[in-house]
């Protein structure tokens, strides 16, 4: 039996995307985007395509579902660890996508001084806090749209909770601290990056599925074909449901390894009250009969390893 706080992760056939993301948004709910500044997340790290990087059908889907909602402004923030930001955004056709759904995209890297939100170090593995884009920081609603993907450089996983390392600068504009190599040298990688979470709110977060990197990532590595796409207003129970997907398919010795929820990523941001705490609380709700299946065999998963 699920606890009175479950949270539930959605899953539905992804054969075409524009119809999965209105099924999954439909039976999500998000609050109210009518009149709404909203900021969007995607995944465009590196000038890879999908599922390196955020395919354009659920990029627009997305966009369209937002437009639909009447969202007063909408605006797509990325910063690329691995390019020029502009760049990808161009190259990926997200600049293009964003424009004719008459949303901005932004290169968060090209935020002056005050386009940052400084948060202090208090209580985090942070060594001197960090920056994030006050974009996402204030706006009214934030939708995220993630890939499935190991990660081979610390991370571990890369889904919803790794992708928002992308709203963090990656140097202090003024001092010219870098954010990201504290990040990616420290032994709290996977804690540090549960962490900016906290101080980015998200309302929905839609997994792309349709295929994924088990092993390497996060632009390249052992392609899987699920065909679903998966979408939950709770970050750690979506990535906690994308780790038992990756375990299905068998991946990454730091992946196999051990219980989902004792994972670093998983933990701490349950710890700090980002989603739910157990397996137990997560229900996995299909959303077809061609999801059926592989739904059941993630809920055993959670449920001898969760």
């Amino acid at each position: 039996m699920a606890s009175p706080a479950a949270s539930e992760v959605y899953v539905v056939d992804a054969s075409d995307r524009y119809h999965a993301v209105e099924a999954l948004w439909g039976e999500v709910g998000p609050p109210s985007l009518d009149g709404k500044d909203v900021a969007v997340k995607a995944n465009f790290n590196s000038d890879d395509p999908f599922p390196a990087t955020t395919h354009p059908e659920t990029l627009e889907a997305i966009l369209g579902r937002i437009r639909d909602a009447g969202a007063r402004r909408v605006r797509l923030g990325e910063r690329s660890g691995m390019g020029e930001t502009r760049a990808v955004l161009k190259n990926r056709g997200a600049a293009e996508i964003a424009a004719r759904a008459g949303a901005e995209a932004v290169a968060l890297d090209s935020l002056p001084p005050e386009g940052w939100a400084a948060i202090p170090p208090d209580g985090l593995h942070w060594e001197r806090g960090f920056l994030i884009a006050r974009l996402f920081r204030e706006a009214d609603a934030v939708v995220q749209t993630c890939c499935l993907k190991t990660h081979r450089f610390g991370g571990h996983v890369s889904l919803s909770l790794k992708n928002s390392v992308g709203v963090v600068a990656k140097k202090d504009p003024e001092s010219g601290y870098n954010y990201m190599a504290e990040l990616h040298t420290s032994p709290h990688q996977r804690r540090m990056i549960a962490e900016i979470n906290r101080f980015c709110p998200c309302g929905i977060a839609i997994m792309d599925a349709t295929e994924g990197f088990s092993t390497g990532g996060p632009e390249r590595g052992n392609l899987i074909a699920p065909k679903i796409m998966l979408a939950s207003t709770d970050r750690v129970a979506l990535d906690a449901a994308g780790i038992a997907l990756l375990r299905f398919y068998g991946s990454t010795p730091e992946v196999m390894r051990g219980r989902i929820f004792e994972m670093d990523q998983i933990a701490r941001a349950a710890e700090l009250g980002i989603g739910v705490t157990s397996a137990q609380d997560l229900r996995l709700v299909a959303l077809d009969s061609e999801s059926k299946d592989l739904v059941l065999d993630m809920r055993r998963i959670l449920d001898e390893t969760g």
